[in-house]
């Protein structure tokens, strides 16, 4: 028998495609929208919210038996704002610049309305591993959306990734440049976000006919 069952498995696979946080549940859109611009700070964001979240949940649910109930949402908030502080003071010993670059989108990751959700209903009335799978599934579905906007928005709207020319130099008109391409300026823009991520929906549900009926 495997580390992982049916159900475990289904607690990290279900959210990276059929019931992601992002283009299903239509959580998590602010920092999606906000820090996408680039890939590398959308990889940052992702990290530090797999960090976040699955951390949190094992808290959550170690806690679950003796948190009481009219001040659960007061502890939650603890728990996550200081996996949050963590996160941020890390960033900022280790990658300052980006630490300024993402600015108060890491504290912003306690309103996430993905981790609180998660909390809420899986972390609460499950044990430890599973509220970590369930965690961590949920955390890379969110952070998946990410990579592949930020992927997509520096690479046509900069003609980079992670700052480094991959099309050519727009300068001296070498790569692509030579034969007249253009960056789209459009892309660095907020609104482009979220037409991409409107764009991976439309893929999403066309090729997933259970989706569409649900909508």
């Amino acid at each position: 028998m495997g580390l992982l069952s049916k159900k475990d498995t289904k607690l990290i696979l279900d959210p990276l495609m059929d019931d992601n946080p992002i283009t299903i549940q239509v959580l998590g859109i602010c920092s999606a929208l906000a820090i996408t611009a680039q890939l590398k700070p959308s990889i940052v964001m992702a990290v530090s919210v797999i960090f976040v979240l699955g951390l949190g949940n094992v808290v959550i649910s170690l806690m679950r038996n003796i948190i009481p109930s009219k001040i659960r949402i007061i502890v939650q908030l603890i728990v996550v704002a200081t996996l949050v502080i963590i996160v941020d003071q890390v960033l900022k010993a280790f990658a300052y610049e980006l630490s300024k670059e993402l600015s108060v989108f890491i504290g912003l990751i306690i309103t996430n309305c993905i981790i609180m959700g998660r909390f809420e209903a899986f972390a609460l009335g499950n044990g430890p591993w599973r509220s970590f799978l369930d965690g961590i599934g949920n955390a890379l579905g969110y952070g998946v959306i990410l990579v592949i906007v930020g992927f997509f928005r520096e690479l046509l709207g900069s003609g980079t990734l992670f700052g480094f020319q991959v099309l050519g130099d727009p300068v001296t008109k070498t790569g692509l440049y030579a034969i007249g391409y253009e960056n789209n300026g459009f892309m660095v823009l907020p609104p482009m976000a979220l037409i991409v991520v409107g764009i991976i929906i439309w893929v999403q549900r066309s090729r997933n006919k259970a989706l569409i009926e649900e909508a």
